[in-house]
């Protein structure tokens, strides 16, 4: 799909399938009750957005609690912090795997 990075983070919370213990004077909670989940973070341009959200249904819908929720945020400039460049010139992938198996 030309996605060129993903980072898949294994984090706790609770949503739907509840995991939260019971709320005593406010809105107290305990990490021991959070349920895993898989949060994945893509970065794409604007002509990408709604080919990945379809092709992400299509592989990861069960039907089933605890699917998941895709939010769509918007990214307002991108800065490579090792050489300064920002927006196009950052997101680029350089240098890296992706140049060297093109260059093949």
């Amino acid at each position: 799909m030309g996605i060129r990075g993903v980072t898949v983070s294994d984090v706790r919370g609770f949503g739907a399938q509840g995991g939260s213990a019971e709320r005593q004077g406010g809105s107290e909670f305990s990490e021991d009750n959070f349920v895993a989940k898989v949060k994945m973070e893509i970065v794409v341009g604007k002509d990408q957005v709604e080919a990945v959200i379809d092709k992400i249904i299509e592989e990861g819908r069960t039907g089933e609690i605890g699917d998941g929720k895709i939010f769509l945020v918007p990214v307002a400039d991108v800065i490579r912090v090792r050489t300064g460049e920002r927006g196009e010139k950052a997101e680029r992938m350089t240098g890296g795997r992706y140049d060297m198996s093109a260059a093949t």
